[in-house]
């Protein structure tokens, strides 16, 4: 089943709410509702692939394209297949149908599979005088076939309106169809009395055989002969039952209507056998249906797994039969269960779509061996070509505390910001990752970007910075700096003055950003009052000689050659005139307030 096509991703989608409902439930289940509420489950899963089924179906209809019509049409056949097996196991393994309802289960089953009767059905009453159409007897074969005798019986009442020369025989037919015992759901009766008044039931059609009742009419007798079980005359109908299961069940319907399910395996060989004849082998789905009839779980998963080319099948089947606790005994050779072995592989394979990867996740959350390593595995190769899909593997990976992952994944995105001159972007995804060398990265370019500018970018990230501002010391600086251009901003001239002193006192400012903090310091140095006081005009004095003094004399390496060598050399003396002017200007106003 092809994860690309948009029908089947209804059923992935569909069938992925069924499984973690079913997670869920199992934690409230317990005692005899359990049963109820699994079995409703199996046919919340079925409906799901029917829907899917019959959409697939229509699409393959209406395709104009021939090789597309095939593709569908062989899809369809594949879901038919999938679903028959699936009702045949909640059947057997999850409503563990005793003798007698076994048998009703078993004939829904057929005839919810054997669907042409339904078409065929419609061509004949469709017709004005139905009795007349040549497949009328085909359709009341079937419908006895398939053990839908109500049907029948309305067909044969046709026949005698149509022929009243056969009324007496249709109606004698007709009797015994009605009369028929079968254990019914409600019903109170036990397996004995069934057997006992099935015993009279088929004597009695015996004997109308047998005395000629029907000698008149080869169609009715022939009817006569397959309520009676009649093994050759059933196998001629081979055409009409369309398959060796079919043919099973209708042998067990004349035959055998109290069969227990330890004795299904013994008849679906000898209707296999028989039905085959020895002239063809068994196809894969004839030895999975026979491993269902044999009891043999395991068998059935295997063969499933080998014919099926998608895991989906076999994954939903297997965590379905495991809560019902039939799985617990088999553990592979390698040490893993059997459910978490297959859940792994179908999540896997989730993951090499683009958007069903999600869906993958929640099978993997519930694989308590090896889930939570596979999907940190499979997380990191999630292509994040959108910053939208990025952001969703990143709540996945936060809301499971996978910290290695986080990282990456901001890392990731950090560079690509980056790549692309987003650098607040950047900022935020390197303290996101607690990723403080990218930190350090990002804070320089945001300060070359100032240098270059004269402003900043992305203010509202780095006026926010908050306690993140610790990750890295540029990034400290830089969130410092911020704060000393918002207090000269706001006029606040004396704490500007001190926290650009601290700045490069504490050694938290690069030293290659010295001169631009110095030539800050001088529209402070200009003000009319005195801002800093001689000891803090000391420290700045300080500042720029150990800046001026391993300043080579010949131009910079950075090629800016000699015209820049002179602008550096004119705001070297421009500062030095500044803060001589001020230091006399403190010593006066210091001097004057201690005189004072």
């Amino acid at each position: 089943m092809d994860v690309h096509s948009p029908i089947l991703r209804k059923l992935f989608n569909e069938s992925h709410g069924i499984f973690v409902g079913l997670q869920r439930l199992e934690e409230e289940l317990s005692g005899r509702p359990r049963k109820a509420q699994l079995v409703r489950v199996s046919k919340n899963y079925r409906s799901v692939i029917r829907a899917c089924m019959e959409e697939m179906h229509q699409a393959a209809t209406a395709a104009k394209d021939p090789a597309s019509s095939s593709q569908l049409s062989s899809q369809v056949s594949i879901l038919s297949a999938v679903e028959l097996i699936w009702n045949l196991c909640e059947i057997l393994f999850i409503e563990v149908a005793p003798a007698g309802p076994l048998l009703l289960h078993l004939l829904d089953w057929v005839q919810l599979h054997m669907c042409e009767v339904d078409n065929l059905s419609a061509d004949v009453l469709g017709n004005e005088n139905p009795s007349k159409h040549d497949k009328f007897w085909n359709l009341v074969t079937v419908l006895v076939l398939q053990g839908r005798l109500d049907e029948a019986r309305q067909m044969l009442s046709k026949e005698a309106d149509a022929n009243p020369g056969s009324a007496a025989m249709c109606r004698v037919l007709g009797d015994l169809m009605k009369t028929m015992p079968i254990l019914s759901p409600g019903n109170t009766q036990t397996l004995t009395e069934l057997e006992l008044k099935w015993q009279h039931w088929h004597e009695e059609c015996e004997r109308y055989l047998q005395d000629g009742t029907f000698a008149p009419s080869p169609h009715l007798s022939l009817l006569c002969q397959i309520l009676l079980g009649n093994e050759a005359v059933i196998l001629e109908q081979k055409e009409l039952l369309g398959t060796w299961y079919h043919l099973m069940v209708t042998q067990l319907l004349y035959s055998h209507p109290t069969v227990k399910p330890t004795e299904l395996h013994i008849y679906a060989q000898s209707s296999l056998d028989l039905f085959l004849g020895g002239e063809s082998s068994p196809e894969p789905l004839d030895n999975i249906l026979m491993a269902a009839f044999e009891f043999d779980i395991h068998q059935v998963i295997k063969e499933c797994s080998i014919a099926l080319s998608n895991w989906w099948f076999v994954a939903h089947l297997t965590d379905l039969l495991d809560h019902c606790q039939l799985l617990q005994s088999h553990s592979l050779y390698f040490g893993s269960n059997m459910r978490e072995f297959i859940l792994l592989e179908y999540a896997s394979g989730l993951f090499a779509h683009h958007s069903l990867w999600q869906l993958g996740v929640d099978y993997f959350d519930h694989c308590p061996e090896s889930g939570r390593v596979s999907l940190e595995l499979h997380i990191e190769r999630v292509p994040l070509n959108t910053e939208q899909k990025a952001l969703k593997v990143l709540r996945v990976c936060e809301q499971r505390g996978m910290t290695e992952q986080v990282r990456s994944i901001c890392k990731i995105l950090a560079m690509n910001a980056v790549r692309n001159n987003r650098l607040g972007s950047a900022l935020s995804w390197s303290i996101r990752a607690k990723d403080a060398a990218f930190a350090t990265l990002v804070s320089d370019r945001f300060l070359r970007d100032y240098c270059e500018r004269g402003c900043f970018s992305d203010l509202d990230l780095i006026d926010n910075l908050g306690p993140a501002m610790m990750l890295s010391d540029r990034l400290t600086f830089l969130g410092k700096y911020r704060e000393f251009h918002r207090l000269y901003g706001e006029k606040r001239f004396v704490a500007g003055a001190s926290l650009l002193l601290s700045l490069m006192t504490s050694q938290i400012a690069p030293r290659s950003f010295w001169m631009t903090l110095l030539t800050d310091a001088l529209p402070l140095l200009e003000q009319k009052q005195v801002i800093f006081s001689a000891e803090q005009t000391y420290e700045l004095m300080r500042c720029l000689e150990d800046l001026t003094e391993g300043r080579p004399t010949c131009s910079e390496p950075d090629g800016l050659g000699p015209q820049a060598d002179d602008v550096e050399t004119t705001k070297v003396e421009m500062l030095r005139l500044a803060l001589a002017r001020n230091l006399a200007r403190a010593i006066i106003k210091e001097g004057s307030l201690e005189g004072s």
